[in-house]
C-alpha cells in the first residue's frame, strides 16, 4: 500500500461521532488500500466535550485492508500528546518504532508543518492556509514533493461533497519511511490541525 503515488481519502459520514475513520482509497483502480482510524477512550471522549480537541493527545492508526481487523494488521499510528503552544505529532511504523515526527511552525497564521526523520534531519516543510484545501509538501531545497487538494480530475466531482474528503500525492522516489511520513503528515493535516470541531 505505501508504495502508491495517490491516495484518495474519504471520511465515514456519521450523524453522530466520537472518532474519525476514513478509507483510504487508490484513485486509479478505486481499491481500498487502508483505513485510518482515531482511538479514543471514553474518558478521552468526555473531555473533549469540556476542552477543545486540539488541546487534548491524540492516537490515529492506519490499517491495510478494507476492514478494521486486529492490531496485527497496522501500517503505521499517528500520536500527539497534549498541546499547548505548538503540537508534535511523532509516527510509528508497524513494528512501534518512531521513524518520524511533526511539529507545527509556532504563531503561523497559516498551516506550516515539520516533518523530520527518525534522524531529527527535517525532510520535508508543509505549507497551506487554515480555510482553503490546498497545501504543498516541500524539500529543503523547496522543490515541490507532494500536495494535498479537494481538486482532483481523476475522481468524479460527486465525491468531493464533503470538506473532509480529499487527495494526497507524492512526487518523485521518495523511500518506504518517507512516503509513510508524508502520508502520515497528509492525514494529519484533517485529523490533528483542523480538527478543532
Amino acid at each position: 500500500m505505501l508504495d502508491k503515488k495517490t491516495y484518495f481519502i474519504r471520511q465515514h459520514t456519521k450523524f453522530i461521532r466520537s472518532s474519525k475513520t476514513y478509507d483510504i482509497i487508490d484513485p486509479d483502480t478505486q481499491e481500498h488500500v487502508a483505513i485510518a482510524q482515531e482511538k479514543i477512550s471514553m474518558f478521552m471522549v468526555f473531555l473533549r466535550l469540556l476542552i477543545n480537541k486540539m488541546l487534548l493527545p491524540m492516537r490515529v492508526n492506519v490499517y491495510a485492508g478494507n476492514t478494521l481487523k486486529d492490531n496485527n494488521n497496522i501500517l503505521f499510528s499517528i500520536r500527539k500528546g497534549v498541546t499547548f503552544l505548538s503540537s508534535k505529532v511523532v509516527v510509528y511504523n508497524e513494528n512501534n518504532e518512531m521513524i518520524g515526527w511533526f511539529k507545527t511552525k509556532a504563531f503561523s497564521f497559516k498551516i506550516a508543518i515539520r516533518v523530520f526523520d527518525r534522524s531529527d534531519n527535517e525532510v520535508a516543510l508543509i505549507k497551506g492556509d487554515w480555510k482553503g484545501w490546498n497545501f504543498k509538501f516541500t524539500d529543503k531545497e523547496d522543490n515541490e514533493i507532494g500536495l494535498v487538494t479537494k481538486k482532483w480530475a481523476g475522481i468524479g466531482k460527486e465525491l468531493f461533497t464533503q470538506s473532509d474528503n480529499y487527495v494526497i500525492s507524492l512526487t518523485g522516489e521518495p523511500n518506504h519511511e518517507q512516503a509513510t511520513l508524508l502520508l502520515a503528515a497528509g492525514l494529519s493535516i484533517d485529523l490533528i490541525y483542523k480538527s478543532g470541531k
